[in-house]
């Protein structure tokens, strides 16, 4: 019986040294097919030139590189690009590169589907499926950045997590995926142009400022009172919004990152003078910034997109009482590439 091959990516490059050593190389091979990996973002082996055509036939023989596919890629009337990426195992997830004038971010994707119940999210209507793998979440980085320099002549610039998933609920993984995009060894990438958006979940925010994590830090609120936030994120009821504030007043102590609250506001849901009110309190207990975000109706449902007028009530309040906020503009809806459409309609 064949016995199936390891992906060698989940090696780190002391184990492919001892590998090679085990096999009668030298140590130095593994430092070589490290940096294939990783920091050159070798599709295969015989992508390895600087190796002898035997020691790539002993990899193959032994090793599979468990590589995304970009099964379809999507363009957008305003430069954002999509794409469906074909896993391993035939799974498929979305990851979205929004450019600016500025700037090429990269949107990607942790989970397959999403453990969570967020009522207005088409990802969130997916079962989740599985968690991604380091190497996966990386892949769709690389992919992008390789898109971002096709069509606009630049490397990426920032990544954030708010493609399909929680982060949280996949940490280990996600982890490991921002050491490697970060580490001179990988993508070298500075992690403060990295920003992790979790729907809060107050344990795994803990965890992280324990970590020492030198990332970004991004919530999902959507109303800072515990009965309409509950109905718009059912999940939130086991973490209400007294622990997530505790959380977050600790990962600032930790940190001193301030966090950003990502936030939309929907007619007959949260745009009203209480919820304004509940907002700018919770502002004041950490250091903040507040995106107020576009919503994209995913059906005719009960979310739908509020006024201009209660949107610039949010933003008169927030202002008077010196919280930045920003409005967040979506972009690719014309491909259901923007905020809450994630949800793989080709499949």
């Amino acid at each position: 019986m064949q016995m199936e091959k390891k992906d060698i990516r989940a090696l780190s490059k002391e184990q492919l040294r001892d590998f090679f050593v085990a096999n009668g190389e030298k140590a130095f091979r593994g430092n070589q097919v490290y940096e294939w990996l990783w920091s050159k973002s070798a599709h295969t082996f015989a992508d390895m030139t600087n190796l002898a055509k035997p020691t790539r036939e002993m990899l193959e023989n032994n090793f599979v590189i468990n590589h995304i596919k970009v099964d379809q890629m999507q363009k957008s009337e305003d430069g954002t690009v999509k794409n469906a990426v074909r896993l391993h195992d035939g799974l498929v997830v979305e990851s979205v590169l929004i450019p600016t004038e500025t700037r090429t971010t990269a949107c990607v994707s942790s989970q397959v589907g999403c453990s969570l119940d967020c009522n207005f999210c088409a990802t969130a209507r997916l079962k989740r499926m599985r968690n991604l793998g380091p190497d996966e979440i990386f892949d769709q980085v690389v992919a992008i950045d390789n898109e971002s320099k096709l069509y606009h002549n630049r490397p990426l610039s920032n990544i954030v997590f708010m493609g399909m998933g929680e982060p949280l609920m996949n940490y280990n993984n996600v982890l490991k995926a921002i050491e490697k995009i970060t580490s001179p060894e990988g993508l070298g990438m500075s992690p403060k142009r990295i920003t992790l958006s979790t729907s809060g979940i107050p344990k795994m925010i803990k965890k992280l400022a324990d970590d020492e994590v030198k990332f970004k830090l991004a919530v999902s609120l959507h109303s800072a009172i515990d009965e309409i936030r509950s109905k718009i994120m059912p999940f939130s009821e086991n973490f209400p919004l007294k622990d997530l504030r505790e959380a977050l007043q600790y990962w600032y102590s930790k940190t001193k990152s301030r966090v950003t609250y990502e936030y939309v506001v929907w007619r007959d849901i949260n745009d009203n003078k209480a919820s304004i009110d509940a907002l700018v309190k919770f502002c004041k207990y950490v250091p903040c910034k507040v995106n107020l975000i576009e919503y994209n109706p995913i059906d005719d449902g009960e979310f739908q997109q509020a006024s201009e007028a209660s949107i610039n009530a949010y933003i008169q309040a927030l202002e008077a009482n010196d919280i930045v906020v920003k409005v967040r503009r979506s972009r690719g809806k014309d491909i259901d590439a923007a905020c809450g459409q994630l949800a793989n309609k080709e499949g």
